[in-house]
């Protein structure tokens, strides 16, 4: 999973794996999921993500370690 932040947009989009986008669906107003084609999501694009999330820090909890990859 890999976490991308835009500062000029104030965008978030969340890689959830490699697979390539074939459909999305806003879920809410400047939400969007990103579905591939078996219909597994994919990533998670959040507009305005300052107003909704706390940036200034991010936790893990309960990953599996041996599985972990800190890039």
């Amino acid at each position: 999973m890999k976490l991308h932040y835009d500062r000029e947009t104030d965008s978030l989009h969340i890689d959830l794996n490699a697979r390539p986008s074939a459909d999305l669906r806003e879920v809410q107003e400047g939400i969007v999921i990103d579905f591939d084609a078996e219909g597994r999501p994919v990533g998670i694009d959040i507009q305005h993500a300052s107003e909704f999330l706390d940036l200034t820090t991010v936790e893990t909890e309960s990953l599996p370690a041996g599985k972990l990859k800190i890039a």
